[in-house]
């Protein structure tokens, strides 16, 4: 794969056999953000785990304390007085069975998390095909299906992420933006790590973080010492 000049230069100031610290890795990550808009700074961790048992998946939810740096918009299905207190609690959509055409046969999508009451899984299940491989149905793991509308809002505005297997054992999420202090985006990653060091499969045998990588989103990734965080 060919990548541009900046790319290259950026790719330049890391050394490729080395594993850094946190705050080392964040430094880098400011530094060779290139893009003329502002980065997303993600993580990478390939895991030991095999998915394919489930006694090996990993997911789960997590609030960074200084959040994402991205607006989320946050859907939420529930009816009556669930409803009207999604609406006080500021999320950007609230609806119950008249949004599933709308999704279904208009390929509205312009959310970004979606949360449920228990009472509409029936409901949300129907756009499984649709919301499922997007990584947008809610779940109970996550905190997306649950009687508490307004904790969840709230958590997902105050900068909640998801975490999960990826089909390759590999987390990927976003820590902050580019243009975060390195203060922020080390408390972000150490905030992560510390819930996906907890989350570790109890079946799981062997390493479990086998590698750590943060990287800007069109920069080149820091290896860490994932052998540090246990």
């Amino acid at each position: 794969m060919k990548r541009g000049k900046k790319y290259q230069e950026a790719a330049k100031q890391i050394d490729r056999s080395q594993l850094y610290e946190v705050s080392d890795a964040v430094a880098l990550v400011k530094k060779t953000a290139f893009a003329k808009f502002d980065e997303t700074v993600e993580v990478h961790i390939r895991t030991g785990c095999d998915g394919r048992h489930a006694d090996q998946q990993i997911r789960g939810a997590v609030v960074l304390p200084h959040g994402t740096g991205k607006t989320v918009r946050v859907l939420v299905f529930a009816k009556n007085a669930k409803a009207d207190e999604a609406q006080a609690a500021g999320a950007d959509y609230v609806g119950a069975e008249e949004l599933i055409p709308k999704i279904q046969n208009e390929g509205w999508l312009d959310f970004d998390v979606v949360v449920a009451t228990p009472d509409m899984m029936g409901v949300v299940g129907r756009l499984g095909r649709v919301l499922g491989p997007k990584g947008l149905m809610p779940n109970p793991k996550a905190g997306t299906v649950t009687m508490d509308v307004t904790k969840a809002i709230n958590d997902i505005k105050a900068g909640k992420i998801e975490y999960r297997l990826d089909k390759s054992n590999i987390i990927h999420v976003p820590i902050g933006k580019a243009s975060f202090t390195e203060e922020q985006l080390s408390d972000n990653f150490q905030t992560l790590i510390e819930a996906i060091v907890k989350a570790r499969p109890a079946a799981l045998k062997g390493t479990f973080l086998k590698s750590v990588v943060m990287s800007p989103t069109m920069g080149p990734g820091v290896k860490l010492n994932a052998a540090k965080f246990g």
